[in-house]
């Protein structure tokens, strides 16, 4: 686990790994994006533009769900709302935002929509699969606890070993995984969950037993890695869908179902909707919800909102491919 990177000398800024795997992210995506997008933007930087709000509109909007969400966790610490260095970004809410812009750019630029959001699509999952890589690097997104030999440990005091020494009754776990002695712990927030001391202020015997010993953090899913994976797959498979549906349209024969200009768009709503569901069975960060959203008991919101976009990515695909095709200018 490596959250930061290094330190520029002289001003002490700090480059988190998190950050810099989004950037990189983001520059691949871009850069792809302009490859495949070459017939239909004459003039690149289009795609440069298009890209550079939508990082903007994705960040503020990752981060303004993130608040949302966990508005308790603000409450008298306002100013940490725009701390987003710290972590805490919701990975939806970037996504509508960015996709909202794009889609407000697009038609301000007079651009088909339907096929630039087909070629967003494959970038956005390229985009998210290094970006993941950030989160296992940050250890945010952690998974839970198991013995498969790929598993992986968290150091001493990082969220996932934070979350394993504390009961955690939104999760329906009323004892902690690992149980610390009560002189490991530093001091308590107002919700009764327990923050372990600092590394350099244990003791020598204490740093042994929490670096090797029986207090060291447990092996859990690299589920931020299975994440990475995950959309890296969907990736390739949303820009073969794609071709296929280029290669339908310089073809003769045309009626090959689902090539429509925009269903590689619902298509991508539709495998991370069904894959992220699935993924979130592993994590063990999100809480479980009881909410009006929640469709079944103990859903996270995660997995609720993973059901209602893959219906949208149903409902989309079959959409577009009723619609009429927007030729491309």
């Amino acid at each position: 686990m490596y959250p930061e990177l290094f330190k520029i000398p002289i001003i002490h800024l700090t480059v988190p790994t998190y950050g810099l795997m989004l950037v990189i992210g983001f520059l691949a995506a871009v850069s792809l994006i302009r490859r495949i997008s070459r017939r239909l933007a004459p003039d690149p930087q289009i795609i440069t533009s298009a890209a550079l709000y939508s990082l903007i509109a994705g960040v503020l909007g990752a981060r303004l769900f993130y608040v949302v969400h966990y508005f308790d966790r603000f409450r008298g610490d306002w100013p940490s709302v725009f701390a987003v260095w710290r972590g805490g970004l919701e990975l939806l809410g970037g996504v509508l935002s960015a996709i909202a812009v794009i889609i407000l750019y697009l038609r301000y630029r007079k651009l088909p929509i339907r096929r630039y959001l087909d070629i967003l699509a494959v970038g956005l999952m390229l985009a998210l699969a290094i970006g993941r890589i950030g989160c296992f690097l940050n250890g945010c997104c952690f998974g839970r606890p198991t013995h498969l030999p790929w598993a992986v440990r968290f150091p001493y005091a990082s969220l996932a070993c934070t979350s394993q020494i504390n009961p955690d009754l939104e999760r329906n776990r009323p004892e902690p995984h690992l149980k610390l002695p009560a002189d490991f712990f530093a001091w308590a927030d107002k919700n009764g969950r327990l923050y372990p001391k600092p590394y350099e202020d244990l003791t020598a015997q204490q740093k042994d037993m929490v670096d090797n010993g029986p207090y060291r953090c447990l092996p859990v899913h690299p589920t931020q890695l299975y994440s990475s994976a995950n959309a890296a797959f969907l990736c390739l498979i949303l820009y073969l869908f794609w071709r296929r549906a280029q290669n339908n349209e310089k073809s003769k024969n045309q009626n090959r179902p689902f090539t429509k200009p925009g269903c590689t768009f619902a298509l991508m709503f539709i495998l991370y909707g069904i894959t992220r569901f699935l993924i979130e069975f592993l994590r063990d960060d999100n809480p479980f919800e009881y909410g009006w959203w929640a469709i079944y008991k103990g859903g996270t919101i995660s997995q609720n909102i993973s059901i209602y976009i893959t219906i949208f990515g149903l409902i989309l695909m079959l959409f577009f491919q009723r619609i009429k095709t927007q030729q491309p200018k």
